[in-house]
């Protein structure tokens, strides 16, 4: 073969090469693109909660229940994101969250103003106050004003423990949670336990020893607590809750919940 013939039989098959190169770059980008993929899954929302006060959250056969995780649990189903519980220490909810191993936390917390230097707070979703426990037979603390000079027994960062603080002469016992302080009183450690009404009242239910002292201190706001720099999730969540409230799904937890 010539070197002519060679040239011209060179040259076709670098000319056929370059042709199917471009055809087949022009047929990928016409590609359409598969319609049938499925959608990316939003992420899991990981929930913080102290299974240490019942009814709101507490284990009951060492699964972790109450009104606050059927809340959330809704709430999940509408904003579209699978629910995680962790139980964490009460005073470790929002620290835990800071450090980004929380999404959000729900567990009877109060939206007061010192943790809204640090967090966000959803609108209320319940109103509670204090009341206090003490023995059946004790004549002797019946309001408020009768802690000093006792031992008081209160769940480490709940209200209860901020309002006993500020009372002079209270022998303040801190306790982990609300369990534990109400074994504290049965085992006559402590004179009274100040914590929030609706556990009181179940403490005192089921423990014919214990006696339940009313009181209108403290009216506070439960909310659900969210970083300060997730303002989108938060008007999810806020969104979420209204329409449980209006779908009467709401209505239908406290009544499953609490005696009203």
């Amino acid at each position: 073969m010539n070197k002519v013939i060679k040239s011209i039989i060179f040259a076709a098959l670098a000319a056929f090469i370059a042709f199917g190169a471009v055809a087949c770059k022009k047929s990928e980008q016409a590609a359409p693109a598969n319609t049938d993929a499925a959608p990316q899954e939003a992420a899991p929302l990981y929930v913080g909660t102290n299974a240490e006060f019942e009814p709101f959250e507490y284990l009951d056969n060492g699964e972790i229940v109450g009104f606050d995780i059927d809340l959330i649990n809704e709430i999940g189903k509408l904003i579209g994101r699978e629910i995680v519980i962790k139980n964490i220490a009460f005073d470790g909810l929002l620290p835990a969250m800071q450090q980004r191993k929380l999404d959000i936390v729900i567990a009877g917390m109060t939206a007061n103003d010192e943790r809204r230097k640090s967090v966000n707070f959803s609108t209320p979703y319940f109103v509670s106050k204090q009341a206090m426990l003490v023995d059946k037979d004790n004549k002797d603390i019946t309001v408020f004003d009768n802690l000093p000079g006792h031992k008081v027994g209160v769940v480490l960062g709940y209200t209860g423990d901020v309002i006993v603080t500020e009372i002079e002469g209270v022998d303040v016992q801190r306790y982990n949670g609300s369990s534990e302080a109400v074994m504290a009183l049965k085992a006559k450690k402590v004179d009274a336990v100040v914590i929030d009404y609706e556990p009181a009242k179940n403490y005192a239910k089921y423990n014919d020893t214990l006696k339940l002292l009313e009181t209108d201190l403290a009216q506070e706001e439960y909310s659900i607590a969210i970083p300060k720099d997730e303002p989108e999730l938060l008007e999810q969540i806020n969104k979420a809750l209204q329409t449980l409230k209006d779908n009467g799904t709401y209505d239908a937890l406290i009544q499953k919940y609490f005696d009203k």
